[in-house]
């Protein structure tokens, strides 16, 4: 085969579902600005240490940042340099990034499954389908990238038809970046399936030595990799940041975490939601259910990695839904294999209607019907009480006319099933994103605060913080001091006389009308809100005292469902 025929094979391997999501992940992408508190942090993190020119440590409101390692940050300065600071070189890049787990998904399924080729023809689809997974894409965080490593490491263990050993230089590559990109958890995703090699990989069973020695050697550059920029920034850090940066960010989470600690079985649950929209289709349980002895090698990898990954996420103390990302590359492998395994021992199931996604499709319809009401229930009170529906509401029939139609396509008869079901979840998820930015997307807008802040700080105003501060105002305003994390005691009284001149951002469940008269801003925020005090005028609230008559009205910026209302 001439290179210009395999080139050209390559090519047509990405359509259609290479441009479909790409279109549909930049519309989502670019719909609205970066969500807090995850893309803003990570971007504040990264306006800091450009500010400073910290490039080897981490930094986060004027402090060393211990919680993650620096190469996404590294990737932003590399477009920054060139483009100039804004959000669109990190936007674009998670975008590629996403394209990117796509293509290494369907070249792991190539390798693991040589003689089916629609596994390797339907993996991109499923993993571009998934909600959770195409949704948290659109998060500017670390977890895409890493998902990034994890499956080229694999893939560099995996062997393919034309070498049986596996490639351990670009085995330990993709391990040092993926410790770059977020630390010693790389080890966990990609040791544990490295260690049972013998079980499922042909050569690890015959070489048992050179498998384990120089995968072991594999590993020890990965970690020297992390090294080489870990024991610089430590040094450059100073005592407190190393000692978070090299003893508490892992055995504190490993051992009992101190912070998303959850129980044992957290996981299980999460499953389902993980798989949507694929776990409203019973064909695909079906399919896993079948699954069975004898264990082909491309399905001993899957459980090799699957299995004692979860087992392991399981048993670490702190947990959250995004932690197992890079294993949903092989949740829908083992899908994928699951469904074609069955239509070759089954085929007579793959004509089986009860097995088709009509649950998907009533769940799409009750959803649709639902956005059609949702205008009629507001005007009837019934929605008072429930601010997001009432924001919804506004524009949800228009929404409700495209999740009715989506379950009628659904309900379509005939081959290309799996298709229709990952079209429709795309299109679903991004239309879902669509109402959210039209309706509810002004609640969690900050730069018209940030811009304040920035404003405030050129005019030498020192601004506090109620709670803990996660960065999410530095990079929106290119904010260039720091903002006082306070709590809310004798911290922040001591800070409100000290700094009577300066500025309180506090996050009452309730705006008051203390709050309405003497604020400087408010705004609806998460579920909160966020008010803007002068600390004079806090101060003399807090003790019961009348604040200075020319202390208000706040500037009280309409929330979703206030605007609908006025």
């Amino acid at each position: 085969m001439n290179l210009g025929y395999r080139r050209l094979e390559s090519l047509r391997a990405l359509w259609p579902w290479a441009p479909l999501w790409l279109a549909l992940a930049l519309l989502a992408m670019f719909a609205h600005g970066p969500m807090p508190m995850h893309s803003t942090r990570t971007l504040g993190v990264a306006w800091d240490m450009w500010q400073h020119a910290s490039y080897i440590v981490p930094m986060l409101n004027g402090a060393p940042y211990s919680d993650k390692a620096p190469l996404i940050y590294w990737l932003f300065f590399a477009g920054w340099s060139i483009t100039g600071v804004s959000d669109l070189w990190p936007r674009l890049l998670l975008v590629l990034i996403g394209l990117t787990q796509l293509i290494l998904v369907q070249a792991l399924a190539r390798r693991l499954f040589p003689t089916r080729p629609w596994i390797a023809r339907s993996a991109p689809w499923l993993l571009g389908a998934l909600t959770y997974g195409f949704l948290f894409d659109l998060q500017i965080m670390y977890d895409g990238l890493l998902a990034v490593w994890v499956l080229l490491a694999l893939l560099a263990l995996v062997p393919s038809p034309r070498r049986e050993a596996p490639r351990f230089v670009l085995f330990a590559l993709a391990l040092g970046l993926g410790l770059l990109t977020k630390g010693p958890v790389m080890l966990l995703h990609v040791g544990l399936v490295w260690l049972l090699g013998p079980w499922w990989q042909p050569w690890a069973r015959q070489h048992r030595g050179a498998w384990y020695g120089r995968g072991a050697l594999a590993l020890l550059v990965g970690v020297l990799m992390l090294l080489g920029w870990a024991l610089p920034a430590a040094w450059l850090g100073g005592p407190v940041y190393r000692e978070l940066l090299l003893f508490h960010q892992t055995a504190g989470r490993v051992v009992d975490a101190f912070a998303h600690a959850r129980p044992l079985w957290w996981y299980v649950p999460l499953l389902p939601l993980l798989l949507f929209p694929f776990a409203l289709w019973p064909r695909a349980w079906a399919a896993l259910g079948s699954l069975g002895r004898p264990f082909e090698p491309g399905q001993r990898f899957l459980l090799a990695w699957l299995l004692p990954v979860f087992v392991a996420f399981s048993l670490v103390s702190g947990k959250q839904a995004y932690y197992p990302l890079p294993e949903l590359g092989g949740l829908v492998l083992l899908l994928a294999f699951a469904l074609a395994r069955m239509r070759e021992r089954h085929p007579a199931r793959e004509r089986n209607a009860w097995l088709g996604p009509w649950p998907l499709a009533l769940f799409s319809a009750a959803l649709g019907v639902l956005l059609f009401m949702l205008p009629w229930l507001s005007a009837r009170g019934d929605l008072r009480h429930d601010y997001a529906l009432r924001a919804v509401a506004v524009h949800s029939p228009s929404f409700g006319v495209v999740f009715v139609l989506l379950a009628l396509w659904l309900l379509l008869r005939g081959r290309g099933e799996l298709r229709r079901i990952a079209v429709a979840g795309m299109l679903g998820v991004v239309a879902a994103n669509a109402l959210f930015t039209l309706t509810l997307w002004r609640d969690y807008d900050l730069h018209r605060i940030s811009t304040l802040l920035a404003q405030a700080q050129a005019r030498g105003i020192a601004i506090g913080n109620i709670g803990m501060y996660e960065g999410q105002f530095h990079f929106l305003g290119r904010l260039h001091k720091p903002i006082a994390a306070l709590d809310d005691g004798a911290e922040l009284n001591t800070w409100l006389h000290t700094h009577p001149a300066g500025w309180v951002l506090a996050y009452p469940a309730t705006l008051d009308a203390e709050a309405r008269r003497h604020a400087l801003y408010a705004q609806r925020f998460r579920g909160v809100w966020l008010v803007l005090w002068p600390a004079r005028v806090l101060a003399d609230v807090r003790a019961g005292r009348t604040p200075p008559a020319d202390s208000g009205p706040a500037l009280v910026v309409p929330g979703a469902a206030d605007a609908v209302a006025h």
